[in-house]
């Protein structure tokens, strides 16, 4: 089966374009509208075809658009990614270059909708790949940035011409990741956030990993990241949660010390409490972790290799977390 034949397609693009029908030119660049089911737009090099009909610069989000679509048939979430990048960044040119204008507003809207959902599946298939977990995500928040950037400095009044009518949209797809990033810098910083913050942004998954942290639980919080993990991933955090490990290395360290009531604290006895919860390290992988803990001082003190022990400070060898 096919929608409509490609040519005419790429006319009623260049038809809307010329007429500034924002909406119109939106649904035929969206991997959600009805013709990107059908195989005529799965087109690997489109190029020769879509500079036949459509001049600079909308040729280009089309270009970039239908070789997504032909990404996402091949099951390449990782190519259709790069391409719909391609795309919002085409895209952001045009809306800056576009003054006295907002008339593009439901394509941006559109073309950044479909990049977060295809950065999702992207960090579905990443296994094998040098990217770290969610930094899919990351990359694109950093491209709805651009656009964000463009609407809000758009100073005028008029609302039948300012970009800032569009701010309220991105700031939907952003503010979930924003506030939690936010609540996690907190934790970093020893604050801990309030239970009722987080059942108000719907983000109670947190709860937990704060008790862990806390806890200094380690094998509660390996456990409540791969419970999460997805949710983490989508919401293009992955990488700043999993640094909440390292405040929960320190408090369980500082559990150890408190149980010993010693200021030399031998390197073998954090490592058996490492081992208890679920955590595969040797001597020398421990002394690594309290060697991280004491340069970015968590804890005060120094190593001795020689006796294989944690010589910590008389004053505070674990200083509060927002002094560090």
């Amino acid at each position: 089966m096919t929608f409509m034949n490609v040519a005419n397609y790429l006319q009623i693009i260049d038809r809307s374009w010329r007429s500034c029908n924002g909406q119109t030119v939106s649904m035929f660049v969206s991997i959600r509208h009805d013709h990107a089911k059908y195989r005529n737009y799965y087109i690997e090099n489109p190029e020769n075809m879509v500079e036949k009909f459509l001049p600079a610069p909308v040729d280009e989000l089309v270009i970039y658009h239908l070789k997504c679509l032909y990404a996402i048939s091949m099951d390449d979430f990782l190519s259709a990614y790069q391409f719909q990048t391609g795309l919002v960044q085409a895209f952001t040119k045009i809306l800056q270059a576009q003054k006295e204008e907002n008339w593009s507003l439901p394509i941006m809207n559109v073309v950044c909708s479909d990049l977060r959902f295809i950065a999702q599946q992207a960090e579905k298939q990443r296994v094998g790949v040098s990217e770290k977990p969610g930094e899919f995500l990351e990359k694109a928040a950093d491209s709805l940035m651009g656009c964000f950037r463009i609407c809000a400095g758009d100073t005028r009044t008029d609302n039948r011409d300012t970009k800032r009518k569009g701010m309220l949209a991105l700031v939907v797809k952003l503010c979930l990741i924003v506030i939690i990033k936010r609540q996690i810098m907190k934790i970093l910083l020893g604050y801990i956030p309030n239970r009722k913050v987080l059942e108000k942004y719907n983000v109670l998954e947190f709860w937990d990993l704060v008790q862990a942290v806390c806890q200094g639980n380690l094998k509660w919080f390996d456990e409540i990241m791969e419970k999460h993990e997805s949710f983490f991933i989508a919401c293009g955090i992955y990488l700043i949660v999993d640094k909440l490990k390292i405040i929960a290395y320190r408090n369980l360290f500082k559990k150890v010390y408190l149980i010993l009531s010693t200021h030399q604290i031998p390197v073998e006895s954090l490592q058996t409490a490492l081992e208890f919860l679920g955590q595969d390290v040797d001597l020398d992988e421990t002394q690594c972790i309290v060697a991280n803990l004491i340069n970015e001082g968590k804890i005060k003190g120094y190593i001795s290799h020689q006796h294989r022990k944690v010589v910590v400070s008389k004053q505070n060898p674990f200083p509060p977390l927002t002094s560090t």
